[in-house]
């Protein structure tokens, strides 16, 4: 609701709803159609998409196509995730940094392109890095309980540094500007040494705000982009209209950037 009325339409002009998340807790129905009654946007068309921490980044790229091909002329894209639910509190590898947390972002018309080509993809092969620690089926057969996520922390942190930083660059090149026009640096919240490290590989000058907001939000997967976009603008450190690179990667493993103009 909050980003309806920033985006001063009505919900009725909402034309589809797309939900980024892997904490939904049905596997049917979709979480997304739930949300378009509530808000009400009775009618839009809503699906639920799983990209885990690089989901937002997706759901931003299908939105902004959607727009670019006249099939809506507004989309609302949220990242939303409940991940204490899937959270194993004894252990060390993951309890002390998964979160719960929700954001979202209106994407419609403009006479200016404020949404830049993304750079995205996967890797399936390294799937069991960052992934749910029993399948379904596991847990129905062998009766194993509740499942929870597990991470191999070091697997993950080299592909980030060494991933990622790549693909931002990418993106950036695609979007045809440097790190020297960016005004923030929005990358998934999921660890601060990560964080560090893949800006001092793209080189940002001093003046790139750079979102940290793990330290008080902790790693919220799909909600991580737009909560720390949120804060960004809400508290001034970033201007409206100003151009943010955002970068989602995680389990998949799955990644997606590219170059926006804030709202």
């Amino acid at each position: 609701r909050g980003a309806i009325e920033m985006a001063g339409i009505d919900p009725e002009q909402i034309g589809c709803i797309i939900i980024a998340t892997v904490s939904h807790p049905y596997q049917t129905p979709a979480a997304a159609p739930l949300l378009a009654v509530r808000i009400g946007a009775d009618t839009a068309a809503a699906f639920d998409i799983s990209a885990a921490c690089a989901g937002y980044c997706h759901g931003i790229t299908l939105a902004s196509d959607m727009v670019r091909a006249g099939t809506v002329d507004y989309a609302l894209v949220v990242g939303v995730e409940r991940l204490s639910d899937f959270t194993d509190p004894t252990d060390r590898g993951t309890a002390f940094i998964f979160a719960d947390g929700a954001g979202a972002a209106v994407v419609g018309k403009s006479d200016t392109e404020g949404i830049g080509p993304t750079i995205w993809g996967s890797d399936g092969k390294h799937w069991d890095v960052i992934a749910q620690r029993d399948s379904w089926i596991d847990v129905r057969e062998q009766d194993l309980g509740w499942p929870t996520i597990v991470m191999q922390g070091q697997t993950v942190f080299r592909w980030a540094v060494w991933g990622m930083a790549p693909v931002a660059k990418r993106a950036l090149d695609a979007a045809g500007v440097t790190v020297d026009d960016l005004d923030a640096f929005i990358p998934h919240q999921a660890n601060m040494r990560i964080i560090d490290a893949m800006a001092k590989q793209l080189k940002l000058p001093e003046d790139v705000v750079i979102a940290r907001d793990i330290e008080t939000t902790g790693n919220t997967s799909a909600a991580s982009v737009p909560l720390a976009t949120e804060r960004l603008l809400r508290e001034g450190e970033a201007p409206r209209g100003g151009l943010a690179l955002q970068l989602g990667f995680g389990a998949g493993l799955s990644y997606a950037a590219q170059v926006i103009r804030l709202p």
